[in-house]
């Protein structure tokens, strides 16, 4: 219809001057024009049209998606943990002073809210400045934090592969005054850790170093004031070809044709300790004191990461730049990899799965005296991992449990449905994870095949000759054995039987 196509369109004019940032008086008369259009077109059609979806870039998470969510989401906290991390968390909307400025070309993504009691608001980015926040309003130098929480983009969200407007991070962070990359070494120890416990696949950690990047700027001759637009265009090589990335420096910002080609000469190297020594001898970079610093520090690096054994997995790659402003020294980029086929020796990447880095600057950004606190983290992209284990678990058809019900309350026969209520109390109170189905008269076929269809090991099962002989009938799903078990021994002998399962 003509009239919905008008809608449509008010709609659009409305995002992109959103978008645009233009004048908020603007942006209301739009949106008036908008609400007025969309209420004719209800009053013409007899009552207004309801759309029941979730808002673009968003999803909603089922029993069996969330059961997939709540694994990995164990094994990452239980990493954080073995490495001695505390837990925090902090509000999901920050004042948007609080944000403004500290993610470079990003910063067009954060989500603003209306002005809310004099306080303008904006929804949180990420996890790492709304920390950096935490440690200066609280006077904290000295801290090893794990937080786990909702995040929001204004992005233009790509669903199949975990890209939304709404996800979460899994962040780890090491903030204090340390000896040189030892908490550097931890955090891609722990990246490692994760990747190889949650058995994606095969992937790669590509490291690098904002003085490196920054030094090999200067030497091939880029302007310090455009560091950090030339830095975001590096940081597309891993979504798009050299000459891309190259015609953007030179045609959008304005770099010399020479300077892009020096620039291309550094980014496409990758390597180990071997590149390292290699550009410690490069007579352009040991002449320059950011990279200098930077090659040194990440000798060190590789250094711990060998005694780590995980230098297999790490690849120092001039090419990573992640176009944060904040970060000051190591950055680092997980990506999974996939052979395409068989006559493929070089594996492509599918996709980043966690990244981070030194950030040595952001703490002091918000401390009144200025007051710096070094620190490093990493993000794990949550997100694009359980896209990849939903879609793992799709293909092999595999089911998924849902619920950790370890045994169904059951009768055999009619008229025990008190009996039945008492036994399950019994079991709650004892802390066993207990079920019943509730019907009074429930017939004992489906009571079984509820156990069949939602995945319940056993089921206690309550008779009228059970009762008289002080014996609960304990049935194993998977192989329909019974035995007969003394009341008092049942709860450890459910404990016993499931620990097996």
């Amino acid at each position: 219809m003509a009239e919905e196509a008008a809608v449509r369109a008010q709609a659009e004019t409305v995002r992109r001057l959103k978008q645009d940032k233009a004048d908020p008086d603007e942006i209301a008369k739009e949106v008036a024009k908008l609400l007025e259009m969309k209420a004719q077109l209800g009053a013409d059609e007899g009552k207004p049209k309801f759309v029941l979806k979730t808002p673009k870039g968003t999803r909603d998470f089922g029993p069996k998606e969330m059961a997939i969510r709540e694994r990995a989401f164990k094994a990452i906290i239980s990493c954080f943990k073995r490495h001695g991390a505390e837990v925090i968390d902090t509000p999901v909307f920050e004042l948007k002073e609080t944000l403004t400025g500290k993610y470079g070309e990003d910063s067009k993504l954060i989500y603003d809210l209306k002005d809310q009691g004099g306080e303008l608001l904006s929804l949180r980015y990420d996890l790492t400045v709304p920390f950096a926040r935490y440690l200066a309003m609280n006077k904290i130098t000295n801290i090893k934090r794990y937080h786990i929480a909702k995040v929001y983009r204004r992005d233009n969200p790509a669903m199949t592969r975990g890209r939304y407007r709404e996800f979460y991070q899994c962040d780890f962070d090491i903030a204090g005054q340390f000896d040189p990359m030892i908490p550097d070494a931890e955090c891609l120890k722990i990246v490692h850790e994760i990747l190889s416990d949650l058995q994606l696949g095969d992937f790669v950690i590509k490291v690098n170093d904002r003085r490196i990047l920054d030094g090999m700027f200067a030497v091939c001759g880029v302007p310090d004031s455009r560091f950090r637009t030339i830095c975001s265009s590096v940081d597309k090589l891993d979504k798009v070809p050299w000459e891309e990335v190259r015609s953007e420096m030179v045609g959008e910002k304005g770099l010399s044709p020479e300077a892009a080609d020096r620039i291309g000469e550094y980014v496409q190297l990758h390597g180990g300790l071997d590149l390292i020594e290699r550009l410690l001898q490069d007579p352009k970079l040991s002449q320059n004191k950011l990279a200098k610093e930077g090659l040194g520090d990440m000798k060190l690096l590789f250094e711990y990461l060998t005694l780590f054994g995980i230098t297999g997995k790490i690849s120092f790659d001039l090419s990573l730049a992640r176009g944060l402003d904040y970060y000051t020294g190591v950055i680092f980029e997980a990506v999974l990899l996939q052979q395409e086929n068989e006559r493929v020796e070089e594996p492509v990447s599918v996709g980043s799965v966690a990244g981070g880095g030194r950030y040595d600057g952001l703490v002091g950004m918000f401390d009144p005296k200025g007051r710096k606190v070094p620190c490093v983290g990493v993000s794990i992209g949550i997100e694009r991992i359980f896209s990849i284990l939903e879609q793992r678990l799709e293909a092999s058809e595999e089911k998924v449990r849902t619920t950790e019900t370890q045994v169904l309350v059951a009768s055999a026969q009619k008229k025990l449905l008190e009996e039945r209520l008492k036994l399950i109390s019994e079991l709650w109170d004892a802390g066993i994870k207990a079920e019943m189905l509730y019907k009074k008269n429930p017939k004992l076929l489906n009571q079984l095949q509820y156990c069949e269809d939602t995945g319940i090991p056993l089921v206690a099962i309550v008779g009228e000759q059970e009762l008289k002989d002080g014996v609960i009938k304990l049935r194993i799903v998977a192989t329909r054995e019974e035995v007969n078990v003394r009341r008092e021994s049942l709860v450890e002998e459910i404990r016993i039987r499931t620990s097996q399962c």
